[in-house]
């Protein structure tokens, strides 16, 4: 009766299926991110694993440039506009426009200063070829950020997951080949080149659904979509822009002040972070971001969030906790002889447990369009990340930066509750605004 009960709920449960679903796309990711993370350390070791983990951070930020930050507003206006063709053409018009924006302002940049880029993400000039292979990938990159915004804000579910699967797969045998063949140059090449290959799988899969809800007759910039789109852009810019050059600049600092050995090491604990707090990202985009922008009152938010809160963080509680207890297995299968990083897993779990259970309520700020909120949170999160690092890595190593990680989220976890009691407490969007708003 008990099983019946449970079956029945999971059918209902559009949350259980996509984290169920998002489960399989992981699990496959992880088994093979494991396999690729142990070649890597086995044959480029911690230092190659600090030059795939600037790379890496480059490439995210290349995300938010190209596009000019768009990816959550096309979620959120996807959602709410799917059955509006005139506004949805007004929408994508504009989203082009910034589009082509941001690629072009970023391509250039790349070009003219690659030789610059090289010798601050990697220490010399030796690299500015994958900075100018990056830089004709950028136009791949930014329409994969626009049509995966489509994908999520319908909540298509399925599609992403075959999206994903297929791309990584093909992405990781790239890697490996360019590894085997040409070691950490190869690698770095594969991860540059990564987001062509995405662009195509998704065309291939959800081509034809793309080709029904973007209806372009031209190019045309509309001022109010203009206007809600930079509210993303601003957004973005801190959220990705800033954590990633702020990653980039505490690795170098390790580099320079301790070790590029060390900054492996950190990266490492960053992989095997992502890999599991990944789980949560297609949660976020599919289900929270489209919910969130459905809910007007303070009594539907509690509502949904204590839902959210008790359908996934006992999932992650549990799984945070084996990682703990098998560290060091996970250390001698993924990464051999990495055992100095055995004293980052503590803080870096219980700084990401914190930091999930913080950054489901601060999706609100993004449904919501609450940009003041979301800049104040963020800005101070990463200062206190940069400050706490700074002060911490002389005193404790490496270990620091992840102690530093525990402490800002704590702090952020506060203000974002504090600020979202705020905005409720003066009902700024107590009722729904209407789509005739945006003619």
């Amino acid at each position: 009766m008990m099983l019946k009960k449970l079956l029945e709920h999971f059918k209902k449960s559009i949350l259980l299926k996509i984290v169920s679903l998002n489960s399989l796309v992981i699990g496959f990711r992880l088994i093979i991110s494991i396999v690729i993370q142990k070649l890597l350390a086995e044959m480029v070791g911690a230092t190659g694993i600090a030059k795939i983990g600037q790379l890496r951070n480059l490439m995210v930020i290349l995300t938010s440039t190209s596009s000019l930050g768009v990816f959550n507003g096309v979620v959120k206006y996807t959602s709410e506009l799917k059955k509006e063709e005139a506004l949805l053409a007004k929408f994508f018009s504009t989203t082009f426009i910034f589009s082509i924006v941001g690629t072009l302002i970023s391509t250039v940049v790349l070009f003219v200063f690659s030789s610059w880029i090289s010798i601050q993400l990697f220490g010399s000039d030796t690299f500015e070829f994958i900075i100018r292979i990056t830089a004709f990938v950028v136009p791949a990159i930014s329409l994969n950020r626009i049509f995966s915004g489509v994908v999520n804000g319908l909540s298509a579910y399925k599609h992403y997951a075959k999206i994903e699967l297929i791309a990584y797969f093909v992405s990781s045998l790239m890697l490996l080949y360019g590894l085997f063949n040409y070691d950490i140059n190869g690698v770095l090449i594969a991860i540059a080149i990564a987001p062509v290959v995405q662009l195509l799988v998704l065309l291939y899969v959800f081509g034809n659904v793309l080709k029904t809800q973007i209806k372009l007759k031209g190019l045309r910039l509309s001022t109010p979509f203009a206007k809600a789109l930079l509210t993303f852009t601003a957004m973005s810019f801190i959220s990705t822009v800033l954590v990633n050059y702020i990653e980039i600049d505490i690795r170098s600092q390790i580099t320079n002040q301790i070790s590029s050995t060390q900054a492996g090491y950190w990266t490492a604990m960053l992989f095997i972070s992502k890999n599991y707090m990944v789980f949560s990202t297609g949660l976020f985009t599919l289900y929270v971001i489209p919910r969130f922008a459905e809910i007007y009152s303070v009594h539907d938010f509690k509502k949904e969030v204590f839902y959210i809160y008790k359908t996934i963080l006992p999932f992650f509680a549990i799984g945070m906790l084996l990682i703990y207890l098998f560290r060091m297995l996970i250390i001698d299968v993924v990464y051999p002889g990495f055992f100095d990083m055995e004293p980052l897993f503590k803080w870096q779990l219980s700084a990401d447990f914190v930091r999930l259970s913080a950054i489901v309520l601060a999706h609100q700020f993004l449904a919501k369009k609450m940009l003041i909120s979301y800049i104040i949170t963020e800005f101070i999160s990463i200062i206190l990340f940069y400050v706490f690092s700074k002060l911490l890595v002389n005193s404790y190593g490496i270990e620091g930066i992840v102690m530093a990680h525990l402490y800002r989220y704590i702090v952020y976890f506060i203000v974002v509750i504090i600020a979202i009691g705020y905005h409720f407490k003066n009902k700024k969007d107590a009722m729904p605004p209407s789509t005739l708003d945006m003619l």
